[in-house]
């Protein structure tokens, strides 16, 4: 798409956002639909000319011919496509019907003493061909373009835990100061769970499955031409062994697509883990903890020209909201369906692309938002050095290890409601009746350096 037509694109994705989400549209365009469907069938129609029933024999030269057909398919090819269905072509008339143009386009491609015409998509419905063309398409866009891109966030959110580890600041609890923490281990959260979650959605991607048993499922089309072969045992070696996907035994006319409901979820989460982190470091750049670096030209505000926004966590947050919501969508619906089969389906899922064009773009704005922070530690240290109150969670445990009932009511009438300093705590310590070097252990306690093991827990990251 030209800039020009970019800009009288319906939606942002073809739109303002194309150039980032153009390394989706390999697998998620219509012309990428077409090519995978050709695939389908091409292979399909070499595993029948394998099977020693059928009369079918394609030789080597005219293997590679058809293979060709999709490996070396480009924009004509689409466009031909396109043509077989809308308009007709080359004796064919219009099919209005894609799969049936796919299926006339591969006729118009066969060699001329080719015997293959007749046994091209030979038994199966429409749905056999989509519900495998989807789940190839799907896999590939979620190992190729979006696991990528979680994988370097996770990268980039590992080595900010390590480089921060030991960066103390003040933790808040229902928006109220609490037990510090450090930079690197807040940062260390989001890593481990974006891991976890990247580990849901490979999961879910290699639980992909395919079906392949005509129009009701029972292979009835198969069996009534060769009624000896074992057509489960034929479906489940093509599906797994030539296209590398899981087999679905047990189907309609359509693939129930609970591995599809299964794999949105799982990228549900990722994002749910990374709107979290958009939140945060948003909250984080409005405290000052977290200052950024102004690019150079950039206008941050139309009437105040000192502002340096944080932009691309708000974008982040709007796109994976956006996602989610799809994806939400996208796993309800494709669950379902009338009786045996209705088309609803069909054009739902049309849409995957663009719930995953929602992700990676709120993936790649994250990305962008992370690669312009940096922490202002003087200001988590005044934080932390104006907020001693903290350090009465500190107190009250030492001083119930060393038998004293009322610590908590102590240290409660000390801080509760009022600002205290680090002299308040001193004059309390010197009062106690507590060994010397209880004392002395409870007069070494600062903000800054009651962090526990929050350094340690970066070990934790894989």
């Amino acid at each position: 798409m030209t800039d020009t037509n970019a800009l009288y694109a319906v939606s942002p994705l073809d739109g303002r956002y194309s150039g980032r989400t153009a390394p989706l549209s390999p697998y998620a365009s219509e012309a990428a639909l077409m090519r995978a469907r050709v695939r389908v069938e091409v292979e399909y129609l070499l595993a029948l000319a394998d099977l020693e029933v059928t009369p079918l024999e394609i030789d080597v030269d005219e293997r590679d011919q058809l293979r060709g057909l999709y490996r070396s398919f480009a924009e004509e090819d689409a466009r031909l496509i396109k043509k077989l269905e809308t308009e007709g072509h080359a004796g064919f008339e219009a099919t209005n019907h894609d799969v049936k143009a796919v299926e006339y386009y591969i006729r118009h491609n066969l060699p001329a003493n080719s015997d293959a015409s007749a046994w091209i998509h030979f038994g199966l419905t429409s749905e056999d061909v989509n519900n495998l063309a989807h789940r190839l398409l799907v896999r590939d866009a979620v190992e190729d373009v979006l696991l990528p891109e979680l994988h370097g966030l996770a990268d980039t959110l590992g080595g900010m835990a390590r480089e921060y580890r030991d960066l103390s600041m003040l933790a808040r609890t229902h928006g109220q100061p609490a037990t510090p923490t450090t930079f690197g281990k807040e940062m260390a959260v989001y890593a481990g769970r974006l891991g976890t979650a990247i580990g849901r959605i490979r999961r879910a991607t290699d639980g992909l499955r395919g079906k392949l048993g005509g129009a009701s499922g029972t292979y009835a089309a198969h069996h009534a031409a060769y009624p000896d072969v074992d057509w489960q045992a034929f479906a489940r070696s093509f599906i797994e062994d030539d296209l590398a996907l899981g087999f679905e035994p047990l189907t309609t006319q359509v693939n129930p697509c609970d591995d599809l409901a299964t794999l949105f979820d799982a990228l549900r989460g990722a994002n749910d883990v990374l709107l979290d982190l958009d939140l945060d470091m948003w909250l984080y750049v409005s405290d000052r903890y977290l200052g950024q670096e102004a690019v150079a030209g950039e206008t941050g505000s139309s009437t105040m020209p000192h502002k340096v926004n944080p932009i691309d966590f708000e974008n982040s947050e709007g796109n994976l909201s956006k996602a989610n919501s799809d994806l939400t969508f996208l796993a309800d619906y494709v669950t379902t369906s009338r009786l045996q089969r209705d088309l609803s389906d069909s054009t739902v899922k049309r849409n995957i692309g663009g719930a995953f064009a929602h992700c990676l773009i709120g993936y790649n704005k994250t990305a962008a938002g992370l690669s312009k922070v940096v922490p202002n530690e003087q200001v988590m240290r005044d934080d932390l050095d104006d907020t001693p109150a903290i350090l009465g969670e500190a107190v009250q445990t030492i001083l119930r290890r060393e038998g004293q009932e009322d610590a908590y009511e102590q240290v409660k009438a000390l801080t509760r409601g009022r600002e205290v300093t680090l002299e308040d705590f001193r004059d309390l310590f010197d009062d106690l009746d507590v060994d010397e070097g209880v004392r002395e252990e409870l007069h070494a306690l600062t903000p800054a350096t009651y962090t526990g093991v929050a350094d340690d827990l970066i070990d934790d990251l894989e």
